[in-house]
């Protein structure tokens, strides 16, 4: 069963606002990485490539923590746990789309170097359980 997100963690979701993508190590450890993220209903959206450690950790064990941290209010967190999807389709569309959140440009001209990337990977999040305060 899919958990909800509330009004208030959708609206600082679609703010530019970092996330932190946990997931698991083959030895079992956690792997941290501050991400740009995108709402999609209750599911939140990632770009990675497909040749990235949190990649092949989440092909071998799909589950994630995300923390959400208000920078206007750093008291107040959400944890989000949940399970991936991974798809190739609308890879580069996804990276573009986030670019131009955080930084008002197209990946490729925020990023020169990104002409040598990997294939780009959509990573859905589905939330299971949501903890903290947002």
């Amino acid at each position: 069963m899919s958990a909800v997100l509330s009004d208030r963690l959708k609206s600082l979701l679609d703010s530019p606002v970092f996330v932190v993508l946990g997931t698991v190590q083959p030895d079992g450890s956690p792997q941290m990485s501050p991400v740009w993220v995108k709402r999609d209903g209750d599911d939140l959206l990632v770009s990675t490539t497909a040749d990235r450690r949190k990649k092949q950790n989440l092909d071998r064990d799909p589950r994630v923590g995300v923390v959400v941290q208000d920078p206007e209010s750093p008291y107040e967190y959400a944890e989000i746990r949940g399970t991936v999807e991974m798809t190739t389709e609308g890879g580069q569309e996804l990276i573009d789309e986030l670019s131009l959140k955080y930084t008002g440009k197209k990946y490729a001209e925020f990023n020169p170097a990104s002409g040598q990337d990997a294939e780009r990977v959509v990573v859905r999040i589905r939330a299971r359980k949501i903890v903290g305060s947002l």
